[in-house]
């Protein structure tokens, strides 16, 4: 997994609350199990008409940064793993939104997508820059777990402590319990019956 510290770039900004897991990666692409291919499919029905032609209003049309910016109540819907495959797939390190399903924030987290959860008062300010300044910088400082735009100001976000520290070291579940396998193999010595 890639280390996630500080993410500076500018966002994509989509405006548009409760985006479901179906809109974010549609249910006829869940045909696999890798987690490789989702990110050209990501707001797949958003970005392309049934015929397969480009759609004249695409809202992502243009967009580049690593950042998603989007409304309230993102990740919401079914619980597919697949919605945060397609975002990392597709080059996504953060989404930000005033609130995560539960189910969507838990498994971006184990994907390597920070879901950073900010104030409904702070996702407007935002907003209205990213209306105004399309190309505002957004930095993400997973340390001290802030996020700041100029024009928005700073905030600061909750995040557990132990998917923290898996995101800043780049570590999975697995990679975190191997990371201290001498200190597990040194206790389970110490206590094998006699």
């Amino acid at each position: 997994m890639d280390k996630i510290r500080t993410i500076e770039s500018t966002a994509v900004f989509v405006p548009v609350d409760n985006i479901d897991t179906d809109q974010i990666i549609p249910a006829r692409f869940l045909k696999t199990t890798v987690r490789e291919g989702f990110g050209e499919k990501l707001f797949y029905d958003w970005r392309f008409n049934p015929d397969g032609s480009p759609a004249r209003d695409n809202p992502l049309e243009g967009q580049k940064g690593v950042i998603l910016v989007a409304g309230n109540n993102f990740g919401c819907g079914s619980s597919r793993e697949h919605a945060a495959w397609a975002l990392h797939d597709a080059g996504f390190k953060a989404v930000v939104s005033s609130s995560f399903a539960d189910i969507f924030r838990n498994n971006a987290l184990n994907n390597c997508l920070l879901p950073v959860k900010v104030s409904e008062a702070y996702l407007e300010r935002l907003s209205d820059v990213l209306r105004t300044a399309p190309d505002t910088v957004l930095k993400i400082d997973l340390g001290a777990q802030t996020i700041s735009a100029a024009g928005a100001g700073e905030e600061k976000f909750e995040i557990n402590g132990y998917k923290k520290e898996c995101l800043m070291k780049g570590y999975s579940d697995i990679d975190y319990l191997l990371s201290d396998k001498d200190a597990i193999l040194e206790y389970e010595a110490g206590h094998r019956p006699n």
